[in-house]
């Protein structure tokens, strides 16, 4: 038997590294019943990290309610370990009031109102989402015996090398922390959430550009930790992107500063300025926000898994073509779904809607293409009312092809847009929209179980990284209504312009001032002040992460290579195996290096999910700890696996 305890290092500590813990304490008693070491390398807060810690805006909230978030892998989750359910956030709140739930530290009065006030359906804070998953790893570091040793370094992860200083194939690896110290582990999990990125060529110019003349200018990163001190009251500011980190910098510009919002009698929402706020000017490639988060409950006959994109079909396809394609393949049987959902419930919630029965349109819908003259006709007969008709390009592009006479026109188009949007997805009478994000999100779960990522050509695996999560974030991950419900209280209030879609900027030295417009408007606008409101496009090799730019630098990682018909593209995630291995640059897997998050090349499942919905994180994170605690026990055999029966 060999005398070293085996070790596992976690470059990184946040919720992703918490639930592969939950996943080993599981897996464990079956896989590896022996001793481990695991050192937890975290600067922040263990269990929240970087992007869930408490340390940030008061203000700043999930985009998901109460209800839909759990650290758990339950049930419903196909994977081989065992499950084990617990307490999602809601549950967990209440738990914490009743004192049923006790191993929590004290909460500061601001977060026991919150605690008090909370409900399923609210969207909580982030500062009581980090006191949720601090706890679960705290569970999780308990689950794991007495036998299994759990050392959390505050500090930062600077490099890995072999600690025999041989090759990473020879033994085991030495963990660097910026303090000097070091750590030896046979397997390293590199879990490092949302990184950022050294600014690109593009953004450091404009950087440069905004230093030379005296204005400011941020490049993409996590919106929370940018100072945005410098942007003075009045000011005007040119704002790219309108996604989920355009609507906490808006909470960061105005509430952050002061100001406050007041309901009217009507329900409308005015602004109630403090005097430091600046004036945004905002736009991006679709030119308006995220679609709200839906608050209807479905009329009709509850949702089912996919009909079409099924695990059958998708082996059919298989059978049939030896690269899969996605948007020939994928997105007609992913849109064919979406569509099923969506007239499933305006048929059985509401048939006033509609000529004919359900039954009938289900068995001729069945026998039809999406994108065919047959579907279309059977639509356009069904369905009278054309604003109630699926058009799935419209939705992603709703203000494609408009051609804005004047600034005025933009303003009065997209504000009506917010509107109607709000309409649809707040009122009781369009719970179709809850059937469609249900369904896109069914899909968006069983993308990556159902589908080998090696089977996609390269043009395919560049659009599901790209186009299809964009789509699903835009159509299913945005904001709480009232966020949306601000946007136009501070629109009115003159603090907010639109500058519609297809938006430009540019650098002017003439003038020293950034100026910025829309290809289907004439109306330009400069400002001294840029702000491109965006997370950081994933980059190992220009990784701010000292960990992940060793790795590269090192040669142990390089960056996932697409070959299309383009040439050779670069996605900037770092390459893994479908088991979450470290591949080198000519592809082959190094030992006990493992990889996972949003900046790998994996599916990019996220760290939490919705109770009860086979969640890909959870799956990964079991599939991850199998992996893990097998090449442990094949270097480190314990006791009973040496003991033949």
């Amino acid at each position: 038997m060999p005398s070293r305890v085996p070790a596992i290092a976690f470059v990184g500590g946040g919720p992703r590294t918490a639930g592969v813990l939950e996943r080993l304490a599981a897996n464990r008693p079956v896989l590896f019943d022996g001793p481990l070491h695991i050192h937890v390398i975290e600067p922040h807060q263990p269990g929240s990290g970087r992007i869930w810690r408490y340390d940030q805006s008061p203000g700043l909230l999930l985009n998901s309610t109460a209800a839909d978030v759990t650290m758990f892998t339950d049930s419903s989750v196909a994977c081989d370990g065992p499950s084990v359910d617990g307490p999602g956030l809601s549950t967990w709140a209440a738990g914490v009031l009743d004192g049923s739930i006790r191993d929590v530290p004290s909460f500061e009065p601001h977060l026991l109102a919150q605690l008090r006030s909370l409900t399923p359906a609210s969207f909580p804070t982030r500062q009581l989402q980090s006191k949720y998953l601090e706890w679960f790893f705290g569970r999780a570091v308990s689950a794991l015996g007495p036998e299994v040793t759990v050392t959390v370094h505050r500090e930062t992860a600077t490099a890995v090398s072999a600690a025999s200083g041989g090759g990473h194939d020879d033994g085991p690896h030495r963990v660097r922390l910026a303090s000097g110290t070091e750590v030896v582990a046979d397997v390293v999990v590199y879990a490092l959430g949302h990184t950022d990125s050294l600014p690109d060529p593009e953004s450091a110019r404009l950087t440069g550009f905004a230093a030379r003349h005296g204005g400011f200018h941020a490049p993409p990163s996590y919106t929370t930790d940018v100072d945005y001190s410098a942007i003075e009251p009045g000011q005007d500011v040119i704002v790219a992107g309108m996604g989920l980190a355009f609507v906490d910098l808006l909470v960061l510009l105005f509430e952050g500063r002061g100001g406050r919002f007041e309901e009217r009698p009507d329900g409308e929402l005015d602004y109630v300025p403090s005097g430091a706020e600046p004036r945004v000017w905002a736009g991006s490639r679709r030119g308006v926000p995220y679609h709200s988060k839906i608050s209807s409950v479905l009329r009709g006959e509850p949702i089912a898994r996919p009909r079409y994109f099924t695990a059958e079909a998708i082996d059919a396809l298989l059978a049939e073509h030896q690269e899969l394609d996605f948007r020939k393949h994928l997105w007609p049987l992913i849109a064919k779904d979406a569509g099923y959902a969506y007239y499933r419930e305006l048929f059985t919630g509401y048939p006033s809607r509609v000529l004919g029965t359900w039954t009938s349109f289900e068995s001729r819908f069945d026998t039809v293409d999406w994108y065919s003259a047959a579907r279309e006709d059977l639509v356009n007969f069904s369905v009278p009312d054309s604003a109630l008709r699926l058009d799935l390009e419209n939705l992603d592009h709703p203000l494609s092809g408009c051609a804005f006479a004047d600034h005025d026109t933009v303003q009065r188009s997209v504000a009506a847009y917010i509107q109607n949007d709000l309409n649809l997805r707040t009122s009781p009478d369009h719970s179709e929209t809850l059937a469609l994000f249900t369904a896109l999100l069914f899909v968006y779960m069983d993308l990556g179980r159902l589908v080998p990522q090696e089977r996609l050509n390269a043009r395919s695996q560049q659009a599901i990284h790209g186009w299809w999560h964009g789509f699903f974030s835009f159509v299913d991950s945005g904001p709480p209504s009232h966020r949306l419900r601000e946007m136009l209280a501070l629109h009115r209030a003159g603090f907010l312009k639109f500058l519609g879609p297809g938006m430009w900027v540019r650098a002017d030295d003439a003038v020293g001032r950034f100026v910025a417009g829309s290809f289907q408007s004439p109306g330009v606008v400069d400002a001294s002040a840029y702000i491109e409101a965006r997370l950081p496009s994933a980059s190992v090799e220009r990784s701010a992460n000292p960990a992940l730019a060793d790795l590269h630098d090192a040669g142990l990682g390089t960056e996932q290579r697409l070959l299309t018909s383009e040439g050779a593209h670069s996605t900037g995630k770092l390459l893994v195996s479908g088991n979450h291995e470290v591949l080198s640059p000519v592809g082959t897997s190094q030992r006990g290096l493992f990889a996972v998050g949003p900046w790998t090349s994996g599916w990019g499942a996220g760290a939490f999910a919705r109770p009860n919905t086979n969640a890909a994180p959870f799956r990964e994170n079991d599939a991850l700890a199998r992996r893990i605690l097998s090449t442990v026990a094949a270097t480190h055999p314990t006791e009973s696996q040496l003991t033949p029966f």
